[in-house]
């Protein structure tokens, strides 16, 4: 090499984040502070406890004040006071590490969000340190916890993959990267002019497998889109290594093209390193108590004996997880997985793994139900998750996020395909019932009903809360939208947020829900979905506490979007506002510590719209029972819930008795529609 690629090379390592984790390692090792606390199990009611009430921030669509940043944004106190009295107690800043690529020495910007990690340091476009710490300092004194992310699928094309693909020490080890043999650089497609890579084909990726290159192709393509990506591989130009060798080289990516995945079973253990080295940052130099493992399913590929590729549900990422969570733990923090696979994995992986797991299980179920006005599926998946052993306090309850709502159901569509399930009176193979949810739901809300709403490849639907709530009342024209229809969504919306927050676990919502965010018109982010990325529509800029009321733009570009509700101030002037309820349901909840309560109870009920979810209260507090009609008329029911001890019936949340459970334990409840009750059977006698 020549001393100007020898400089280049040690400013790539300088800038890597391997690099970056090895330094810290030294701050650590042979240091007593890592056996202070108990790592092997999982503690998710401990974490739940620390913080049960989450904002989920998203940082591209944060308005900022004239010259502010985004940091700067999320950590004013005006900000602050608000979020208080409304109750949250944590806020999941989402991904504000550097991110993107590299080439040459000149940053690419991030393709996903800043999902695509490059460094340690933060995003210079979001703020700085001194800022992050100032967040940190105003959470806390709200009493509130800092919630960031760990990525241990795959990192960004920054220094860590500049260094990989020039074959540089152990780096090739960080990934799921394979060197093509001269000889057969035929087979691997030419690479187009202004681009670092060029996805494979079917036919290519199946060549490759068999010359025993690579695996082949996954159990499924994450982003699927003819002509962009059509499998989970993509080839590199020539690339010149630092011992001068030209190498061709083909490399997984789960995700984008520039989301290049790690390789979990290297005899290097690099991406352990790496990866363990970016929590211990998040807890120590961030200020993070609990971090979210993004895409943390997605550790273990490998060939079977028939030739397939075994991608999904394998041990190596219950294994990975172990790994990362135990050492989360050790350092005093907790953890949660947003994992969209089967009910047996998301109970799998959590068995030493993270402490807390994203509610894929119910999400779409909920939202059936109140675009069907009919709970039954929602109450088979409730059964389902008692059934297979997880327990809903273990579960983070959410609305909005800036994912799709994803309608995959992989659950019925792999493992439990061929099972029989029971619904509407007959019996569906899984797959089967897969389907047609699927078609009812898609039906329902996108296309000509919900012209608004955008398919996201093959995943589900981009869509913000408020437009699920839109399609299911039948608006097919956002513009059209009334102040009676403002008033019937702002109800819809409220049932959800009961559904979620009157039960055990954590509840968490989004900025977007705060305003009540519709989505963008598409053309507005057009130059945004090139590749079939269609989630950009529900990530319009939102403007929390009016920092900036004129900006037409977040700071990271995106546009605002019609809002129905108003600002936080706004809202909580006004006592029938969305967020003025928000807050008595959530005073409630803290109040009777529902967060800590176990969900005994899904009983059968007659009105196919109505829900009822029967918890134990903690320390003695009685029995709690959440009312819902998902339906568009009025319910009257009477239930019958054995076992309970009879006395008056109150609603906890109005304060006001509804009548009294008999000692046969009958109770007559009567919901208006897409109405609902937070309920408690005060027991005037023990049971006998």
């Amino acid at each position: 090499m020549t001393a100007a690629d020898k400089n280049h090379v040690t400013w790539l390592v300088e800038q890597s984040m391997l690099h970056a984790a090895r330094q810290r390692a030294k701050l650590y090792s042979g240091q007593g502070r890592l056996w202070q606390q108990p790592y092997a199990h999982t503690r998710p009611r401990d974490a739940s406890a620390l913080a049960s009430v989450w904002f989920t921030a998203y940082p591209a669509s944060i308005v900022t004040r004239e010259d502010g940043s985004v940091l700067e944004a999320l950590g004013d106190e005006t900000l602050w006071h608000a979020l208080s009295k409304i109750g949250i107690q944590g806020i999941h800043n989402g991904p504000l590490k550097m991110s993107g690529g590299l080439t040459g020495t000149q940053r690419t910007p991030t393709i996903d969000g800043n999902f695509d990690r490059v460094s340690f340091e933060i995003d210079p476009e979001l703020g700085t340190e001194a800022q992050l710490q100032a967040l940190v300092r105003m959470a806390a004194a709200h009493n509130a916890v800092i919630i960031d992310d760990v990525i241990p699928s795959h990192t960004g094309k920054g220094a860590d993959f500049r260094l990989a693909e020039m074959a540089y020490e152990d780096y090739p080890g960080l990934y799921h990267m394979v060197e093509i043999r001269e000889e057969d650089w035929p087979l691997l497609p030419d690479i187009a002019d202004g681009r670092d890579a060029q996805n494979l084909s079917p036919l290519q990726v199946d060549v490759l497998r068999d010359k025993h290159y690579i695996v082949g192709q996954l159990q499924r393509v994450i982003f699927f889109e003819p002509g962009v990506k059509e499998t989970d591989w993509s080839a590199t130009p020539i690339v010149i290594g630092v011992d001068g060798k030209p190498r061709r080289w083909v490399y997984l990516h789960y995700f984008k093209e520039g989301q290049p995945s790690l390789n979990w079973l290297d005899p290097t253990f690099a991406a352990q390193q790496m990866i363990i080295g970016d929590a211990l940052h998040a807890i120590d130099v961030m200020g993070a108590k609990i971090l979210r493992l993004d895409a943390n399913g997605f550790l273990g590929v490998e060939r079977k004996l028939d030739g397939t590729a075994w991608s999904e549900s394998h041990p190596l990422s219950i294994t990975g997880n172990q790994l990362l969570a135990g050492a989360i733990r050790k350092a005093g923090g907790f953890s949660f997985q947003e994992l969209n696979l089967t009910v047996d994995d998301i109970a799998n992986m959590s068995h030493g793994g993270a402490d807390l797991s994203y509610d894929f299980i119910t999400r779409p179920a909920y939202q059936h139900a109140l675009l069907m006005g009919d709970t039954e599926f929602l109450r088979l998946m409730l059964r389902q998750m008692h059934t297979l052993g997880i327990d809903p306090g273990s579960l983070i309850h959410a609305l909005q996020n800036h994912d799709e709502l994803t309608l995959e159901l992989v659950h019925f569509w792999t493992l439990h395909a061929h099972d029989t399930y029971l619904y509407q009176g007959q019996s569906f193979p899984g797959n089967i019932l897969r389907e047609h949810i699927r078609e009812q739901m898609y039906e329902r809300l996108a296309g000509e009903h919900a012209p608004y709403n955008l398919k996201f490849v093959t995943n589900g639907v981009s869509c913000t809360t408020a437009s699920i709530i839109t399609a299911a009342l039948g608006i097919r024209d956002l513009d059209a939208i009334t102040e009676a229809d403002i008033q019937q969504i702002r109800q819809v919306h409220l049932l959800l947020v009961m559904y979620n927050a009157m039960q055990p676990g954590v509840f968490a919502l989004s900025g977007w829900d705060l305003v009540g965010a519709l989505p963008l018109p598409a053309e507005q982010v057009e130059h945004l979905m090139g590749d079939g990325d269609t989630r950009w529509i529900h990530r319009g800029a939102y403007d929390l506490v009016d920092l900036n009321p004129d900006a037409p733009l977040s700071a990271g570009q995106m546009p605002r979007p019609k809002t129905l509700y108003g600002s936080l101030p706004s809202q909580l002037k006004d006592s029938d506002s969305f967020v003025s309820q928000l807050k008595r349901i959530l005073a409630a909840r803290r109040a009777y510590d529902i967060a800590a309560s176990r969900q005994i109870l899904i009983p059968d009920v007659q009105h196919p719209g109505l829900l009822v979810m029967v918890h134990e209260l903690p320390a003695g507090k009685g029995t709690q029972i959440t009312a819902l009609n998902f339906g568009s008329t009025p319910i009257t029911e009477t239930l019958h819930l054995p076992n309970i001890a009879p006395g008056p019936v109150v609603d906890i949340i109005n304060e006001r008795v509804e009548g009294d459970l008999t000692p046969e334990g009958d109770f007559t409840i009567t919901l208006d529609a897409y109405e609902g009750l937070a309920l408690r059977v005060v027991s005037t006698s023990p049971m006998i």
